[in-house]
C-alpha cells in the first residue's frame, strides 16, 4: 500500500487512470519518468499529460527536485507527483521545486507518522527567506 502526502496529510491515492512509461505514453494517462530523464523529452505533450510522477531512487538524489522545477517552468500545470524515497525533511522542498504530493510507501508511512509530515506542511512560512526577511 502507499499514501500519498499533501499539506493535508496522508490521503489514499485518487488516481484511477494508467500511469505508464514515458515511451509508451498516451493522451489522458500518466506518465512515469525516471530520476534520470529529460525534461525537454517532454516538450509539446505537457498539456495532455495530466500528471506526471517522478521517481526518487535514494533520498539523497535531489535530481527529482530539478526535474520537477524545469517541469513548471516549462508550463507543466497538470500534478506533479514526488515518489520513492522521499522522507518528510525533504516535503517544504518538494513543494518549492513544485511537487503537488508526494508517494510513500507503507514502510515509510510507519517510520514517519503523519505529524511528521504535517510539520513540515507549511512549507510557504518556513523557510530561510522568510525567516531573514523578518
Amino acid at each position: 500500500m502507499t499514501y500519498i502526502v499533501t499539506d493535508q496529510g496522508f490521503q489514499s491515492d485518487d488516481w484511477t487512470a494508467p500511469i505508464t512509461a514515458l515511451e509508451d505514453a498516451r493522451e489522458g494517462h500518466g506518465i512515469d519518468l525516471p530520476s534520470s530523464a529529460d525534461p525537454n523529452e517532454l516538450a509539446g505533450r505537457l498539456r495532455n499529460t495530466p500528471l506526471i510522477r517522478v521517481d526518487f531512487p535514494s533520498f539523497a538524489d535531489g535530481r527529482g527536485f530539478t526535474i520537477a522545477r524545469h517541469l513548471r517552468l516549462m508550463g507543466f500545470k497538470g500534478r506533479l507527483r514526488a515518489r520513492g524515497h522521499v522522507i518528510a525533511d525533504q516535503y517544504a522542498m518538494a513543494r518549492r521545486a513544485g511537487f503537488d504530493e508526494v508517494e510513500i510507501s507503507d514502510d515509510l508511512a510507519t517510520r514517519q507518522p503523519e505529524d511528521q509530515w504535517l510539520f513540515r506542511a507549511d512549507w510557504r512560512a518556513h523557510d530561510y527567506q522568510a525567516r531573514l526577511r523578518g
